[in-house]
């Protein structure tokens, strides 16, 4: 499915101008990348809305300049502080004939029937929502499944493990590596908590009952 954005080019700058725009519902925003930066402005409902869904953040969209289309991905937006307001926008031009770098999300399925979950009474805990990518356009994957159907207690699922479509690969950077852990079944903290409690009060009734049973060993010693 394609997703197509519609804008026009910006001819005021500044923060003046931007800030008129803005009162005017308008979004002010950029186009980067081969060529020349194109300053552009845009509906701000209509982008609003494209930003809720999952798909306009890892997706090739088309960017509809003035009746002239381009490929391209959306690379950051400034959210206003306390409003439900989009202040502005950057987008980058995408070449068909190379690699790209882009976050794009993780699906995890089958959480329900993980032994660790179903027999073991622990918890998915997600460790990554997304995964960083490196792929050509046309490989671009809208989201990539995680599959946690056969996770144990205390087991995790790594990056290494994933089943990447064709064309994709992980991008090693930083503590993002192919050990990296994408999600973990662990014991609830409430769990851990509850043991805890139940071993020291095993532990303190047994010191209380120690002298209680060594008093009658020591009347007898006397005798």
């Amino acid at each position: 499915m394609t997703i197509e954005i519609n804008a026009t080019p910006r001819k005021a700058q500044g923060t003046g101008a931007s800030r008129r725009l803005r009162n005017s519902g308008r979004t002010p925003g950029i186009v980067y990348g081969s060529g020349d930066a194109v300053m552009i402005e845009l509906d701000h409902n209509e982008l609003y809305h494209k930003l809720r869904s999952e798909a306009f953040h890892a997706s090739v969209l088309t960017l509809n300049l003035d009746g002239k289309k381009e490929s391209v991905l959306l690379r950051d937006f400034v959210m206003h502080p306390f409003r439900q307001q989009v202040q502005h926008i950057d987008f980058q031009r995408v070449d068909a004939n190379k690699k790209m770098h882009i976050r794009v999300p993780l699906h995890f399925l089958n959480a329900d029937i993980a032994p660790g979950v179903k027999t073991g009474g622990g918890k998915i805990s997600h460790v990554m929502n997304e995964l960083d990518i490196i792929c050509l356009p046309a490989d671009l994957p809208a989201f990539i499944e995680v599959d946690l159907g056969k996770l144990e207690l205390g087991h995790s699922v790594h990056v290494a493990e994933l089943k990447l479509p064709k064309g994709v690969e992980a991008a090693a950077h930083g503590t993002h590596t192919a050990e990296a852990v994408v999600a973990t079944v662990q014991v609830p903290r409430g769990a851990v908590e509850a043991e805890a409690e139940a071993e020291a009060a095993a532990a303190a009734s047994a010191a209380a009952a120690a002298p209680a049973a060594a008093a009658p060993a020591a009347k007898e010693a006397k005798k």
